[in-house]
């Protein structure tokens, strides 16, 4: 459920703003470039990073102004509106003090706050931040304003996928998904100003001031440099810095846990307990063939209708074979099955269910040790589930050869597909093709 939008009024702007969860203690997320607080329930890969978070602390999420639900602005705000910005929606949600939680682009913000305003700052954890651009990116003024014109072009097309979760850049549902993210977050025009605004931000002088508790995690692969949050770990007074391994700039893609225990350990003084299941499952994954061009010819409305059928076939299939949903995502759907012939019956029967509306889709699927914590699932696994089904021809069940080494017996009939190299999974997996 999506919680409840109010707003904050900062001046002559509302704010847009939620409170979630019941912990002792608050915990304002400043959103870094852009943000939009109730689509972010929407999007599969940011919910339970933000439920998490949720879990344990009483969670502020805010649209800064000129963006997500915000009011539009007719030029971007300084650091110091910022400021009174958070100032406002602490006021509009009761909190006195609060854990300000600033990433990426936020961070330069978060750490003005806490220095000036220590009386309303319990303490500051920085991710994924800097305090200077020039040593955050490495790139010459004009290299710079070059990758701007990229990202203005290509706004509102899922570009931010494939620069910020490069672990997720070829899940055409997830970019999908993130399309439909920065065309509500923002426009193209706007978040050319933001990234400007961004390039020309240095904090490195408040450092030494910020005197509340401070942690500083990083992943050390990501596009903002290790170098960055070293230089923030080391020049704030009693800073604690943890490198965690991963390349996604987006703290909720890739592996998610070690940020979220460190979060809650300095929020709550207590690292999380649970522990995730690992059980066998048999996952799979379809989507829709050529969906852009699908969406382009039915329309808007035409489309959504037809995803809702689609996911309606999907449904009927997977608890008919005793699956469970776990997933959708744009045109992406996933399920995971306790025996696999289940899962490819399911599977085959969803393709011919398919023909009556009129589309296509592909299927890919595996059996693996996959990780589950409440009712996601997540792992390895599931990430070799899904690159099968993104190497599937069109109306066709594509399964790795553990599936079909364990359905031996089943009257199931298979073709060889060869030996595929698949992205992000290491050495070789043969997969086959199911005679549908």
């Amino acid at each position: 459920m999506t919680p409840d939008t109010r707003y904050a009024r900062a001046g002559d702007v509302n704010l847009a703003y939620q409170v979630v969860g019941g912990g002792e203690a608050d915990l304002l997320f400043v959103p870094g470039w852009v943000s939009h607080v109730e689509y972010a329930w929407e999007e599969p890969s940011l919910a339970p990073f933000l439920e998490r978070l949720a879990s344990f602390a009483r969670l502020i999420l805010m649209d800064r102004r000129g963006t997500g639900l915000s009011d539009p602005v007719d030029r971007l705000p300084t650091l110091e509106e910022r400021m009174d910005d958070v100032r406002a929606v602490l006021d509009a949600a009761g909190s006195d003090r609060a854990f300000l939680l600033g990433i990426s682009e936020s961070g330069p913000m978060c750490t003005l706050f806490a220095a000036s305003h220590p009386e309303r700052t319990a303490g500051l954890a920085l991710l994924n931040t800097y305090a200077e651009s020039q040593l955050a990116f490495d790139y010459t003024d004009e290299q710079f304003r070059r990758a701007i014109d990229v990202v203005e072009r290509h706004w509102g097309t899922g570009i931010t996928a494939e620069l910020f979760a490069p672990s997720r850049a070829d899940d055409e549902a997830f970019r999908s998904s993130w399309a439909r993210f920065e065309r509500r977050a923002v426009s193209p025009g706007g978040i050319r100003k933001i990234l400007m605004m961004a390039r020309d931000t240095d904090v490195r002088d408040v450092l030494p001031s910020v005197k509340v508790p401070t942690t500083v995690i990083h992943r050390d692969e990501d596009s903002i440099r290790i170098e960055a949050g070293r230089q923030l770990a080391e020049n704030i007074p009693g800073a604690k810095l943890v490198e965690v391994p991963g390349a996604d700039h987006f703290p909720w893609v890739g592996d998610t846990t070690p940020i979220l225990d460190e979060l809650e350990h300095f929020v709550t003084g207590e690292r999380g307990r649970e522990e995730p299941d690992r059980v066998l499952a048999t996952v799979l994954f379809t989507d829709i063939v050529d969906s852009t061009e699908e969406l382009s010819k039915r329309g808007d409305r035409a489309w959504r209708d037809l995803l809702t059928q689609y996911y309606g076939v999907m449904r009927a299939q997977t608890e008919r074979h005793r699956g469970r949903e776990m997933d959708t995502a744009g045109d992406g759907y996933f399920a995971a099955f306790d025996g696999p012939a289940r899962g490819i019956r399911a599977a085959i029967a969803a393709l011919h269910a398919m023909e009556p509306l009129g589309i296509r889709i592909r299927a890919g699927l595996h059996t693996g040790e996959c990780e589950q914590i409440g009712d996601k699932m997540g792992g390895i696994a599931v990430h070799l589930g899904s690159r099968v089904c993104g190497a599937a021809a069109p109306h066709e069940v594509l399964v790795s050869n553990t599936v079909k080494d364990l359905v031996a017996g089943s009257g199931l009939r298979f073709a060889e597909r060869g030996a595929h190299v698949l992205k992000g999974v290491p050495g070789e997996w043969n997969l086959f093709a199911v005679e549908v």
